[in-house]
């Protein structure tokens, strides 16, 4: 056998032990929730050559993306006051970043049908949600300037993990990053939503001033860091992830969080991270929802991971 050949083998046993893992992790019911691989040949809101689609397969540098946009949503009284109160952050965090992780996934490469479904589905829970912040300010759920500020953290975050862990992006990638996800966020009710680069720094430009400080964020750090969020072994590594998170946090929001240097990288874990996201980047799950949807519409399943080699 060759050195190439071989290097092929281990690469797929590598490969394989993640995937049964990671779908032992999930589990069935899980997955059940919604089909990626039907109907055949049915296009998803964005197209395989999409920015999105290139960024959304990489488990690491979603979770910390999906970490640093929670600290940036929590960061929002009104959208805190609905997330603390009527989530299950608290008792279920595991069950919540699953749940949460599914719907990112269908809205991304689900066929166009069923992410249209499954966000109607989630918008009438969000029409359901309304109360006051403890300074007595009213809110609903559904009001577009916070389901704006949601999606733009959370289309941040993911974006910004993805090019600081595992791969550079220029900033005609981003540009096009945001105007793809202007018509899945549209769907959300997030009328608002940055379609550039300069909308999502202007939004957080106008937005900064009115974040607040609240215990409310260190507990939530504290929670994600001991959550078995993965699957063995990466759960060693999950505190360093969370202070990625932290570190991907826009250094004027940090400041107004007090979320000082100690809660960031320190410079062996950025290696460690980073080598976690570029090895992450390059491995094929082959039952996870990217695979899966690049088969639906007739793709190789590597087609996202090693374009121009065989696969």
């Amino acid at each position: 056998m060759s050195v190439t050949a071989l290097k092929s083998t281990l690469r797929r046993s590598v490969e394989d032990h993640l995937d049964r893992a990671a779908q032992s992790y999930l589990g069935d019911k899980a997955l059940a929730r919604f089909d990626f691989a039907a109907p055949s040949g049915e296009p998803a809101l964005s197209g395989p050559d999409s920015v999105s689609w290139r960024i959304f397969k990489n488990p690491v540098t979603l979770f910390i993306g999906g970490v640093a946009a929670v600290i940036l949503e929590l960061a929002e009284p009104r959208v805190r006051t609905g997330v603390w109160e009527n989530t299950s952050f608290r008792s279920d965090p595991v069950g919540r970043l699953k749940r949460t992780g599914l719907a990112a996934m269908a809205t991304v490469y689900g066929p166009r049908s069923a992410a249209v479904e499954m966000i109607a589905r989630v918008n009438a829970i969000h029409a359901r949600i309304a109360g006051e912040t403890p300074a007595g300010v009213a809110f609903r759920a559904d009001d577009p300037e916070l389901l704006t500020w949601v999606q733009a953290t959370a289309a941040y975050g993911f974006l910004e993990a993805y090019n600081a862990y595992a791969a550079s992006l220029s900033d005609a990638e981003r540009d096009r990053y945001y105007a793809e996800s202007r018509k899945s966020a549209a769907l959300y009710g997030a009328t608002g939503a940055p379609g550039s680069l300069a909308d999502q720094q202007a939004l957080f430009a106008r937005m900064t001033p009115k974040l607040e400080a609240s215990e409310i964020v260190f507990d939530f750090l504290k929670i994600m860091k001991r959550a078995e969020a993965f699957p063995q072994p990466a759960q060693l590594a999950q505190h360093s992830l969370v202070r990625a998170a932290v570190e991907l946090t826009p250094a004027p929001v940090r400041e107004r969080l007090g979320l000082g240097p100690a809660y960031g990288l320190r410079p062996f874990e950025g290696r460690i991270v980073r080598r976690m996201g570029r090895r992450a980047d390059r491995l094929i799950l082959r039952s996870g929802p990217a695979a899966t949807s690049c088969r639906r519409l007739g793709l190789s399943e590597g087609y996202l991971y090693r374009r121009g080699e065989a696969t």
